[in-house]
């Protein structure tokens, strides 16, 4: 474990409810609303918003509504699974690809001869 993994971890839960609470007013602020406006913008409550932004437990729900009100749903990116393919798995796709287009000559466009 590296020296910033543990300053890291060693921070409180309680550090972190605050963070997130300071991120949420901070760019409330930013963008000019009220706490009022920006709970109606994210279908909450306003006193939840205010519980939010004092660091306190909420709803995880109401969070990423909250997020998606401030058009900050990007900090969620790094905790997107990616998925993660050994060189064998990437070898055994590469084989599955196409290499070649082949028509379907059962159904022909020519019309049938009465001959």
């Amino acid at each position: 474990m590296e020296k910033s993994d543990i300053t890291i971890y060693s921070k409180s839960d309680l550090y972190y409810l605050t963070s997130i609470g300071e991120y949420i007013r901070s760019n409330r602020i930013s963008q000019n609303k009220t706490q009022l406006e920006l709970a109606e913008d994210a279908g909450i409550n306003r006193t939840t918003l205010s519980q939010l932004e004092k660091g306190r437990s909420v709803n995880l729900l109401s969070l990423v509504q909250v997020l998606r009100a401030l058009k900050k749903l990007h900090i969620f990116q790094e905790m997107e699974v990616k998925p993660q393919f050994s060189p064998m798995q990437l070898a055994a796709l590469e084989q599955k690809q196409r290499q070649r287009v082949r028509k379907d000559t059962s159904k022909s466009s020519k019309p049938k001869s009465d001959w």
